[in-house]
C-alpha cells in the first residue's frame, strides 16, 4: 500500500510576487526585475515542500471558483498533491497576497487581501477518512473549529493500536489570542518568532522553555528563529538546537517557515530524532532562501 499520507489543513491563496532590486520609496514608480504568480498559503506551501521531498500528501482547505482558483488547482496537481478534501465555495473569492520581494536583501513584504472565503470547519473534517493518514498538520486559523478536528483525531487514536495512530501538529504563527488555544493541542506545536516575541521571549530557546507549560503532556514544541536557527524540546525535557544554514546569497525568504515546518514533519514522521529533524528543517529552509519559489530545494 506504500507510505500513508500527510494531510495539511489551512489556507491556499494566490501570491502575486514582484521582485525588485530594492524596496521602493513611497509614491514612487519602480520597474520590477520580474513578476510571477505563485500558489501561496501556509498549509498549501507546506504541501508543496512535502511533495518535493518525496512525501505523499494532501491538502484540505476552501477554494473559490475563477481563473485564479484554476491556476491554484492546476499547480497543486503539478506537485501531485491530493485534493480530495478541498471544499468548493461558490460565489466566494480566492484570497490574494501582493508580495514585494527585495532581491538585494531577500526580504518579503506581504499585503494580504483575505476576501470572503470561509475556512473549513469541523463538519467538513468529518468527511476525512483518518485511516488514510499518518500525520495531520493544522495551520492555526479558525482555532475553535480546529480544536474540534483535533479532538476527533484524538478520539480515533484511542481506538487504534499505536502503529495506526495519526500524529497531529499545529502551527501557531499569527499573534491572534484566539489561536493561542492551539498550544494545548497537537503532538507537535510549531510556534513562530512573532508569537514568541509577543509573549515576551527573545530567543527560540527562551520561547521553547517558557511556552512548553501550555502544551499537553508528552507534546513537542518547536520554534524557528530565522538566521538564529531553531530550538525544540520533546517529552524528555531536553532542549535541542540547530544553527541556520544560510545560502551564499539570500534571494527569497517567502515561505521559508512553511518549508522548515514541512521538513521537520517529514523527518519526524519517518522516525528521525528531534535534533536531526530540526537540523534537517533548517537545512531545507536555508536552501529555499537561496532560490526563487520552491523547485530548487531538491
Amino acid at each position: 500500500m506504500g507510505e500513508k499520507r500527510v494531510l495539511c489543513v489551512g489556507l491556499v491563496c494566490l501570491d502575486i510576487i514582484s521582485v525588485v532590486e530594492r524596496y521602493p520609496a513611497e509614491d514612487s514608480d519602480t520597474r520590477c526585475l520580474s513578476q510571477r504568480w505563485q500558489r501561496g498559503g501556509n498549509a498549501s506551501n507546506t504541501c508543496t515542500v512535502l511533495a518535493l521531498l518525496g512525501a505523499p500528501c494532501a491538502f484540505m482547505g476552501s477554494l473559490a471558483p475563477g481563473h485564479a482558483a484554476d491556476f491554484v488547482r492546476e499547480d497543486f496537481q503539478r506537485y501531485e498533491v491530493d485534493l480530495a478534501h478541498v471544499v468548493p465555495r461558490p460565489a466566494r473569492a480566492l484570497p490574494t497576497s501582493m508580495v514585494i520581494s527585495n532581491s538585494t536583501t531577500g526580504t518579503r513584504t506581504i499585503l494580504h487581501a483575505a476576501s470572503n472565503l470561509p475556512d473549513v470547519t469541523a463538519a467538513d473534517f468529518e468527511q476525512v477518512n483518518l485511516s488514510q493518514y499518518k500525520w495531520i498538520h493544522w495551520e492555526g486559523r479558525n482555532a475553535s473549529e480546529q480544536v474540534k478536528m483535533i479532538q476527533r483525531v484524538e478520539a480515533y487514536n484511542r481506538t487504534c493500536p499505536p502503529s495506526d495512530r495519526v500524529t497531529t501538529s499545529v502551527e501557531v504563527e499569527k499573534t491572534r489570542p484566539e489561536i493561542y488555544q492551539l498550544f494545548g493541542y497537537g503532538d507537535v506545536v510549531f510556534v513562530s518568532k512573532d508569537v514568541a516575541k509577543a509573549r515576551g521571549f527573545y530567543s527560540a530557546a527562551e520561547a521553547v522553555k517558557g511556552l512548553r507549560r501550555y502544551l499537553k503532556p508528552g507534546a513537542t514544541l518547536v520554534c524557528a528563529w530565522a538566521e538564529e536557527g531553531a530550538d525544540a524540546m520533546g517529552p524528555d525535557g531536553v532542549l535541542v538546537h540547530s544553527d541556520a544554514f544560510s545560502p551564499e546569497v539570500v534571494v527569497d525568504t517567502l515561505g521559508a517557515g512553511d518549508t522548515f515546518n514541512a521538513a521537520v514533519i517529514l523527518a519526524l514522521s519517518r522516525g528521525r530524532p528531534l535534533a536531526e529533524a530540526i537540523t534537517y528543517g533548517c537545512q531545507v529552509a536555508g536552501r529555499k532562501c537561496g532560490v526563487h519559489g520552491y523547485d530548487g530545494i531538491v
